[in-house]
């Protein structure tokens, strides 16, 4: 049966193929370090697990639930953004939970996206950005991203672009792979921008207390939010990636929009994962203070390991992974790291995967304990 030509337009996803050599290396008996995804290995808090486990028992709890969520999820969520970001949110119509903000990224696309149109995607950036416009039929337009300014966008340079048939926009501060740090006034820049261009600018949001003592939200710089939205997750802030909690925020009509989508596409996130979301959102500035001690150590390792395989990189980032500059001479980043993976048993992942402007860069994964870090070190060492 010949498949949908859609699907002709994206390949497996990077991870989903090379995990796959990574296990057999392992399952060869070969001493593996992933350093390759950002798949938190700490626990979520107590609370947590426990609310998980509470609400197993609740009368209502394997029935459906409601397309838009428990509202004290959505209180919760609102509440959070108050605290943390300043930003004051409608529970009832101005956020919507997800099963993890991944799948808000393809909600986003179906909603405001027709075949021909076109979307802003960072290089480097997120490959999803990537490959679900092309499922939708989309044209992606790359803006690049570099050192020299600060992997922050050239706003002026693409305001003389034409824009005509530009719908999206996708920006992601602090920025995945680089780390790189949003600010107020890119913010304010971004949606000045959205509203001249009448472009929707969304912020993939989920790095904000990893590694940064300034968290910040696009949504501050645009009250109606006629023209921005943004993604936000439980994953790297709590450690609860394999949970799939997510959530959007945005003006009542957009996430409406998202919402016609999105009720066609599950019937519901589970009741105990609600209950477990809401207590992490509760959770003390401590929470946040204590996993980011556990990742400064593990980040001044990861620089050591840098520094021994000749790398640069920049130590004024945030985030749970570590981008680094492959010395003048080296191979491409994915021959290098497919030699360091075979002779060393060490998964990096190459910089090419975020997009051509990836080229000449590798990224570490923070989610690895000291002792498998010290252990990386000392296979370069001996």
């Amino acid at each position: 049966m010949e498949t949908a030509r859609r699907i002709a337009s994206v390949s497996e996803y990077y991870f989903s193929k090379k995990l796959r050599e990574v296990r057999e290396l392992a399952s060869q008996g070969h001493p593996i370090i992933n350093m390759g995804i950002g798949s938190p290995d700490l626990a979520p808090p107590d609370a947590v697990v426990e609310a998980l486990q509470k609400g197993l028992s609740h009368a209502g709890a394997h029935k459906y639930q409601s397309y838009q969520g428990l509202p004290e999820l959505r209180q919760a969520m609102a509440d959070f953004y108050q605290n943390q970001y300043g930003v004051g949110l409608n529970p009832d119509n101005q956020i919507l939970p997800l099963m993890g903000s991944k799948e808000g990224i393809m909600h986003i696309s179906m909603a405001f996206l027709n075949p021909g149109d076109q979307v802003l995607i960072p290089n480097p950036g997120y490959p999803t950005y990537s490959s679900v416009t092309r499922l939708v039929e989309a044209e992606g337009v790359y803006y690049d991203l570099d050192a020299q300014h600060d992997w922050l966008p050239d706003l002026d340079a693409l305001s003389e672009k034409d824009l005509s048939k530009v719908k999206l926009m996708w920006v992601n501060y602090p920025h995945m792979p680089t780390g790189a740090h949003g600010n107020k006034s890119l913010f304010l820049k971004l949606a000045a921008f959205a509203k001249a261009h009448d472009i929707l600018v969304i912020n993939d949001n989920p790095y904000s207390f990893v590694l940064n003592d300034t968290p910040e939200s696009l949504l501050v710089s645009d009250p109606k939010m006629s023209h921005v939205m943004e993604l936000n997750s439980l994953s790297k802030a709590f450690n609860m990636a394999g949970w799939r909690v997510g959530m959007l925020s945005g003006s009542a009509d957009n996430i409406a929009h998202v919402l016609k989508v999105k009720s066609n596409m599950d019937s519901g996130m589970f009741y105990g994962l609600q209950q477990g979301a809401i207590a992490a959102l509760q959770q003390p500035q401590a929470w946040f203070d204590g996993i980011n001690a556990i990742y400064q150590k593990r980040r001044e390792r990861v620089w050591e390991l840098a520094t021994l395989l000749g790398c640069t990189f920049d130590r004024q980032t945030a985030g749970m992974f570590v981008w680094a500059q492959l010395p003048e001479g080296s191979p491409d980043s994915e021959t290098f790291i497919n030699k360091v993976l075979h002779e060393q048993y060490v998964f990096i992942t190459p910089g090419t995967i975020f997009g051509s402007a990836g080229a000449g860069y590798i990224r570490f994964s923070l989610c690895v304990s000291v002792e498998q870090l010290e252990e990386a070190i000392s296979r370069w060492n001996h």
